[in-house]
């Protein structure tokens, strides 16, 4: 073993050991955090803000500077997707024309690991001015942005990662999960479903998964539907006609009472049998339907258990729509 392997393999082991002793500290600080919900100061305080918040008519106005302000940026993002309508504001520039974005209606949140941040002075004098309610989240109680606020809630003070213990690592962690804390207790709060949910994330895979099958299915004169004692031709036409592969088959009042696909149609040419024949004859009595209040995952979950290509929407006795795998996959369903 040369020399070099061995420093690189000290190198190694120590990055290692650095990589951990950072996680350790991540861990340490938010248990630190939990502990505080059980501390009466700061869950008065933590209460209290979200009763300002969930009481509130206007927004949620996040400011933050440096790290402090990556963290806002997130807990902004975190609130808007989950019911709670908040906008990022930057200190450096609120002075300069942002301020115009705070209402008198709604609630100026403060990030902040000391408190003395000099850029967030412009913003706690407009608040002061127009009575805008401002809430400072600070490591530090007597610090000048804890004071100048209407109240202030105190993170617990944790040891940062880096050697020096200046960057911000730990604490961030800390900034962040109490914002994720305060997004989630206002979407219980709120009654959040995955119904809103999907009404904020309507693209991408997280969108699609809460889709609903009445939001992919066809419906109206694009579902194929025969009537019973309509000839083997019909169907094969109505079939050829909505090209999904299959057709309904409805009794006089327009109720479901089987199905007609292109598998069955094969099986009777196959069988050698007179087109003029009555579907009703061939048909599958039990068709496979699904309800359009359905996640349209379920309805592909359906079509792969069963080996099929299409399902029938229905709702009550009443047939409202067809949905085919195509149509799902196409939506972005898997």
């Amino acid at each position: 073993m040369t020399p070099d392997s061995v420093v690189s393999f000290r190198k190694r082991a120590a990055d290692k050991s650095v990589g951990a002793r950072t996680v350790a500290l991540a861990a340490d600080g938010l248990r630190a955090l939990e502990v505080s919900f059980n501390e009466p100061e700061f869950a008065a305080g933590f209460d209290r803000l979200v009763d300002l918040i969930g009481e509130s008519r206007g927004r949620v106005i996040v400011a933050g500077m440096g790290k402090s302000g990556i963290i806002a940026r997130k807990i902004t993002a975190t609130l808007t997707s989950t019911g709670t309508p908040a906008m990022y504001l930057h200190p450096a520039e609120a002075g300069h024309g942002d301020l115009g974005m705070i209402t008198g209606e709604d609630v100026v949140l403060i990030i902040t690991r000391s408190g003395e941040t000099t850029e967030l002075a412009s913003i706690f004098r407009y608040c002061k001015r127009f009575g805008i309610s401002t809430v400072t989240v600070t490591t530090r109680a007597n610090s000048t942005a804890a004071k100048a606020a209407d109240f202030h809630i105190r993170l617990p003070s944790v040891r940062e990662a880096c050697p020096i213990e200046l960057t911000p690592s730990t604490s961030t962690t800390v900034q962040l999960v109490f914002g994720d804390a305060l997004a989630i207790t206002l979407m219980h709060r709120r009654g959040f479903s995955a119904e809103d949910f999907y009404k904020f994330h309507p693209n991408g895979r997280l969108g699609a998964r809460l889709l609903k099958v009445r939001d992919v299915m066809a419906r109206g004169a694009d579902v194929p539907r025969v009537r019973g004692d309509a000839s083997l031709l019909d169907a094969t036409i109505e079939m050829t006609r909505a090209r999904l592969g299959g057709t309904a088959v409805v009794d006089d009042d327009g109720r479901l009472v089987g199905v007609f696909t292109d598998g069955d149609l094969r099986r009777t040419v196959t069988g050698e049998r007179a087109m003029s024949e009555p579907v009703s004859q061939f048909m599958t009595l039990t068709p496979l339907i699904i309800s359009p209040d359905d996640l349209a995952s379920e309805a592909v979950r359906q079509m792969h258990e069963r080996n099929v290509l299409l399902l029938f929407v229905r709702d009550g006795d009443r047939l409202v729509g067809a949905v085919h795998m195509h149509d799902v996959l196409r939506a972005g369903v898997a």
